[in-house]
Order: structure tokens, then C-alpha cells, then sequence
């Protein structure tokens, strides 16, 4: 699709974060050329458009990294935000949209544009509200026009606000509902979020303006979680109560989702006050944007679970922000219960995409193959297609083949191969292989075993046979790499 405007660079921070990561292909789409600036660029392997655009490795806490990322920019978005309460967060919240504002002041940039926080400024907004809103004001002040949206929660599959709403409606058929819980909240789809992000582009009315975003219903969280269950064919119910503070009901938040206390206080701080669109701005500016309800919001992020694909999720910032490898990582995540394993092997790439799209069928899962076949066995007695079925061909694979009891997803060569299972448990699962070179010259394997529990029963199959799939999975990546190395 042809550029529309005189924007022809554009400059995208927090490509590793959820909202960031959907904005780019976006972009892309509309044919603009794109420039993305994140800590550590490892974290964007693996997305599909990495190779259309280019990257700086940089942090906007130092001030020598930026002018090489501002450098023939026309618009950069600022979509960065500390998700944590760490001491000191909010400081080095504005000095990075200061490092920011300046480089981009001293670059020529025409134009930030800035997602933020929703919330009456006239009120006793909670800190981290406060923080991004701050934030608006210092990146407009270095001469260069702002467009800032401030948003509430966003909802749409991997987006912390929805991982909460789930997980604790999933777990708990009986919640204990504190105050906040039903406080007034303007919820908006990530769908109708990226639409305002890149709409403002061709907006000149938006230019140096704030704007209030949010869907069409205003509801209390506690109306939210019952919409998802009701959505889900879950039956629920909430017992109000008068106690359990944001500091209290995070750590309850902590143990029942997988979101960490420190990140669930502030956005339950950021519910004890009603937080509605005040300014209806957006409308004028932008009439072609008709944002969905919460309903259409949920079915849309629950969409991705019939799929399996995990496009951006919340914690990919956060993961980010540490810069380093782990052999396994659990993750939880979008609904999804993620087991992630990887290994550097030894081999050429095709060598390695070889071995792993020639498990099951008569070729075997390489390790511990008899726990294979007892798993198909159960199967069968619960009525599903155990390993019966087989594999088409041993060698060669495609989309919508069977093997044993999964199906194949998707596969592209030399890199990427996802099963979905057809096996019969409370949930929906996927195994996924990615593979890629190097700088060192070897190839890295990354496993991801991916389980959508449904209900308590789903977790509880989950963690149930959570030990003995974690022998299986970490056996057979080590039996590949053997394999693929010609040990």
C-alpha cells in the first residue's frame, strides 16, 4: 500500500514490548520505511519482519546511543514504560523521554508520537499514572510536536491487563472481590490502539494534541471477568469484600496469575479511581475508527488461542531487560502456559530443521520413545487418535499433515515447525521448533511445548504431569542437537 503522507521514516522504541511488536509489520504494511531501536536486538530474532527493517542496539538511559537511531527519522514513537515498581522507576522514566526528546530535537525528528496513560490529572492519580503522564509533558517540551494517547486497559491476547483477567477467571470459580474491582474502567482492544497509532500519521489534527482513547463500553473489572467467563462457557462468582488494599490484593494477584506483585500493585493502583474517556476528541479527529466493546475484544484475543500463534506478549520487555539465554525458561503467558528449552548446536541449519521435522511415525521421538506410545495408548482409551496415524512420508512434511497425534500447523524451511495436538485433555496444546544461525557460526534450537488450559482441570493436567514432560522435552532437544551433529 502507497505512503499516504510526507512520512517516509519512521522510528519504533519498545519493538520487544506488546504493543511495539504489533505496530511494526503494521508499518510495514503501509510501506513506510522502519527503524527499530530496542537494548538487545537478540530479542527480536525470530519475528517475522526482521529483516525489513533495521535495527539499533541502544538504551535511551544513555544519551550517546540515540542520535544514530534518530539520525533521517520524520516521526518516532515512544512506546516505552518501566512495568515495575523498582526503586527509582519513576526518574529514570523521565530521563529517558528526556534523552529522548533532546536526540530527537538535535536529529530534526518532525514529529513523537506517545502512548500513555488515561486518568483525570485533576485527581489523585496513582503514581504510575502519574509517571506516564509526566512523561507526555517532558517528551513535548524540547520544540517538537507530541501526539500523546492515553489509554486504560488494553485488551488483547498477551496483553497484562487480559493475562490477569483470565488467569484469575480461569483458576477461581469462586473470586473474592475486592473495592477496586468494581471501579468504572474504559477498556480498549489492542486492535482499536494500533488503528489510533498509525491513523495519526495522516491526522493533522492530531498534531501537539492529547487524546483519550477507549472502547465503547465503560464497565467495572469485575463485569469484565464475568463477560470473559460467560464468553469461555465458565460459571462464576464474586463475593465482594471490604478489605485487601492494591498492596494486598497484588500479592493475592501474585500467586493466582503469572504476573509478579510488583507489576500487578501499580495497575491495581490504577483502578482504585475510575478511569473513563472524559475528552471525546478522538471522534472528531478520527471518525473512521469505531472502537468494539469488551465482548468483541475478548472473542478477538481469545481468537489467538484457536491458532497457537504468540505474536507479542506482555513480558517480552521484561525478558528483554535482562539480556541473557536460559537454557529453559518457563513462561506464563496470553492465557498460555509456556515451556521454552533451547541449545546451540553444532550443524547447519538445514541439518538441524532436518531432525526435528522427522520425529514421530516410524522414525520415533528419539527419547524416551516408550512414554511416547503409553501417552497414544491413553489417548485412545479417551477416544482420541493415539499414534495410530502415523506420518504421511519419514522424511518430508506439510501443512495439515498428521503425526501421531498432532497435526502440523505451520512449517517453513529451513526454520520453523509447529504441531498442534489432537490429543484428548482439558485444554488446547503445540509443540514448536524454530531454528536459526548464529553470530558465532552454530545454530540456535529453541523447543517451546505451549498448553491453553482450560478451567481448573487444565492447570491441574498441566502441573500434573509438568516432571515428567520436562525429562521428555529436555531428553529429546538433547537427542536432536546429537543427532544433528552426527554424534
Amino acid at each position: 500500500m502507497a505512503i499516504q503522507s510526507d512520512v517516509q521514516s519512521i522510528l519504533v522504541t519498545g519493538a520487544t514490548g506488546y504493543v511495539g511488536g504489533r505496530l511494526v509489520p503494521l508499518l510495514l504494511e503501509k510501506g513506510y520505511r522502519v527503524r527499530v531501536f530496542a537494548r538487545d536486538a537478540v530479542r527480536l530474532s525470530g519475528r517475522s519482519w526482521v529483516e525489513e527493517v533495521e535495527i539499533i542496539e541502544g538504551n535511551v538511559l544513555h544519551q550517546e546511543d540515540l542520535p544514530a537511531a534518530m539520525d533521517g527519522i520524520d516521526v518516532a514513537y515512544y512506546l516505552i514504560h518501566n512495568m515495575t515498581e523498582r526503586t527509582g522507576y519513576r526518574d529514570q522514566e523521565l530521563q529517558s523521554a528526556r534523552n529522548f526528546g533532546t536526540a530527537a530535537h538535535a536529529a530534526g525528528v518532525k514529529r513523537i508520537i506517545y502512548l500513555g496513560a488515561l486518568g483525570d490529572s485533576e485527581s489523585d492519580l496513582a503514581p504510575h499514572l502519574q509517571s506516564r503522564q509526566q512523561t507526555g509533558k517532558v517528551l513535548g517540551g524540547y520544540g517538537i510536536p507530541v501526539t500523546e494517547f492515553r489509554a486504560a486497559i488494553i485488551v488483547g491476547s498477551g496483553s497484562i491487563s487480559f493475562e490477569m483477567i483470565r488467569y484469575l477467571t480461569e483458576k477461581l470459580p469462586v473470586m473474592i472481590a475486592p473495592r477496586w474491582v468494581y471501579q468504572q474502567v474504559q477498556p480498549i482492544s489492542i486492535e482499536d490502539v494500533l488503528a489510533y497509532l498509525i491513523a495519526a500519521l495522516d491526522a493533522p489534527a492530531s498534531i501537539g494534541k492529547v487524546i483519550e482513547i477507549g472502547g465503547s463500553d465503560q464497565l467495572p473489572y469485575a463485569e469484565m471477568m464475568l463477560i470473559y467467563a460467560e464468553i469461555r462457557g465458565l460459571k462464576r462468582w464474586l463475593i465482594p469484600v471490604p478489605v485487601l488494599t492494591p498492596g494486598l490484593s497484588s500479592h493475592w494477584v501474585h500467586w493466582i496469575t503469572p504476573v509478579h506483585a510488583s507489576v500487578t500493585r501499580p495497575l491495581i493502583e490504577g483502578l482504585v479511581n475510575e478511569i473513563l474517556v472524559q475528552d471525546i476528541s478522538a471522534r472528531e479527529i478520527f471518525p473512521s475508527i469505531q472502537p468494539m466493546s469488551y465482548q468483541q475484544a475478548v472473542e478477538s484475543a481469545l481468537a489467538g488461542l484457536e491458532t497457537g500463534e504468540v505474536e507479542t506478549r506482555w513480558c517480552d520487555a521484561l525478558y528483554s531487560s535482562q539480556g541473557d539465554q536460559q537454557p529453559v525458561t518457563l513462561i506464563s503467558e496470553e492465557g498460555m502456559l509456556l515451556e521454552q528449552r533451547q541449545i546451540r548446536i553444532q550443524a547447519s541449519e538445514g541439518d538441524v530443521f532436518q531432525v526435528y521435522t522427522r520425529l514421530g511415525g516410524e522414525n520415533g521421538w528419539l527419547f524416551m520413545n516408550w512414554a511416547w506410545r503409553i501417552r497414544g495408548w491413553i489417548d485412545r482409551l479417551l477416544g482420541g487418535a493415539g499414534l495410530r496415524r502415523g506420518r504421511r512420508d519419514p522424511d518430508y512434511l506439510r501443512v495439515g499433515d498428521a503425526v501421531d497425534f498432532w497435526r502440523v500447523e505451520e512449517i517453513q524451511s529451513p526454520g520453523l515447525l509447529r504441531l498442534r495436538a489432537e490429543m484428548v485433555f482439558p485444554g488446547k496444546a503445540w509443540l514448536q521448533y524454530e531454528s536459526g544461525p548464529t553470530p558465532e557460526g552454530d545454530v540456535l534450537l529453541l523447543q517451546t511445548a505451549i498448553f491453553a488450559p482450560r478451567g481448573l482441570a487444565g492447570f491441574l493436567y498441566w502441573y500434573g504431569l509438568y516432571p515428567i514432560h520436562g525429562i521428555i522435552f529436555s531428553g529429546l532437544i538433547r537427542k536432536i542437537k546429537q543427532q544433528a551433529e552426527g554424534d
